[in-house]
């Protein structure tokens, strides 16, 4: 099993993009900016629409809905996550909601040690955490996971998105690049992200890229 190595978080004001990738963990002490306690609604129309099948990996699932939303769906749901607070919350509410998903403490960058493969995987707000050099090595895990014709969601911060509060912001083209060899791009949509730190959400794309 893998996990991120676990850091302080800074000090002064905490916002999405002022934690260290790794150090995500301590903000669950308390609710962190992209923890809205239900499933975004660009995925849950998504799911609305039947995009949603198969077996479903949450990847960097934090405290699980889009895990539990496929579980309460039917489906077959693991969800994974590098701070092991957000996996005992999920866990938490797995029991409490009586659905039977799967969430493991684990490197995003290493699912192809998890020895399963997945028809659907969805990620909301991980990809834009990443410098380019992780993101590399992220579509590479992916890749080992995602089976062929499988389908990868991902919701992320969008270049649209006016100032520098929160990550990085991803462009159309970055998405294109990324994902230029061993997929392809079905849509990139722009949608809106809810998050608790600005009441009408922030600018984001949502990207559907299926496996080849």
């Amino acid at each position: 099993m893998g996990t991120l190595t676990d850091q302080q978080p800074p000090d002064g004001p905490v916002t999405p993009g002022s934690v260290p990738r790794g150090s995500f963990d301590a903000l669950y002490d308390g609710t962190p900016p992209w923890e809205i306690g239900r499933p975004q609604p660009a995925f849950q129309a998504l799911a609305d629409a039947g995009a949603i099948a198969g077996r479903v990996l949450d990847v960097g699932c934090g405290t699980g809905e889009h895990a539990l939303m496929a579980a309460g769906m039917g489906l077959d749901a693991v969800g994974v996550d590098s701070a092991p607070t957000a996996i005992a919350i999920a866990e938490r509410k797995a029991r409490e909601r009586g659905l039977p998903v799967r969430f493991l403490v684990w490197n995003a960058l290493d699912l192809g040690s998890l020895a399963e493969r997945f028809d659907t995987v969805v990620d909301s707000g991980l990809f834009h955490v990443f410098d380019d050099d992780d993101r590399a090595a992220f579509v590479a895990s992916l890749g080992a996971t995602v089976e062929p014709g499988g389908r990868y969601h991902m919701l992320c911060f969008s270049d649209r998105q006016p100032g520098s509060v929160g990550p990085r912001r991803v462009s159309q083209d970055e998405i294109q690049e990324a994902f230029a060899e061993g997929w392809g791009i079905e849509a990139i949509d722009p949608v809106t992200m809810d998050v608790t730190f600005a009441p009408q959400g922030v600018q984001a794309w949502r990207a559907t890229i299926a496996r080849r």
